[in-house]
């Protein structure tokens, strides 16, 4: 997993939106045990109390859940797994927009632009 840490927002909202992201494209499949949190610090290099606040807070909402001795797994609810993914992307998609109508692109414009870059990618 890519870890790009950066010391503009808290690190545990960034490792929060690296594993919601990891859970969303099923590199960590409904169902799955994820690694320890000390080996999932070790492996982003963060302090493991940093790790654990970050899946806490996944826990809480509902992503994540431990099992005393197992570990912690990834929810089976697949429906909120779609919602979350649907989240991030409905996020990126509003993020790309401002950028466009920023550049002083109308919506049509813009619509006419992913089209293409749809087809474009169809035909590669």
């Amino acid at each position: 997993m890519d870890w790009n840490l950066t010391n503009d927002r808290p690190i545990y909202l960034q490792l929060e939106e690296i594993l919601l992201q990891a859970i969303a494209s099923g590199q960590y499949p409904a169902g799955s045990r994820l690694p320890a949190v000390r080996e999932l610090a070790a492996e982003a290099g963060v302090n493991p109390n940093t790790m654990q606040r970050a899946l806490t807070d996944l826990e809480r909402e509902g992503l994540l859940y431990s099992q005393r001795t197992a570990g912690r797994f990834v929810t089976d609810e697949t429906e909120r797994i779609r919602g979350k993914r649907r989240e991030l992307a409905m996020t990126q998609i509003q993020i790309f927009l401002t950028s466009m109508k920023e550049m002083g692109f109308s919506a049509e414009e813009i619509v006419e632009m992913m089209e293409q870059a749809i087809r474009k990618e169809e035909e590669a």
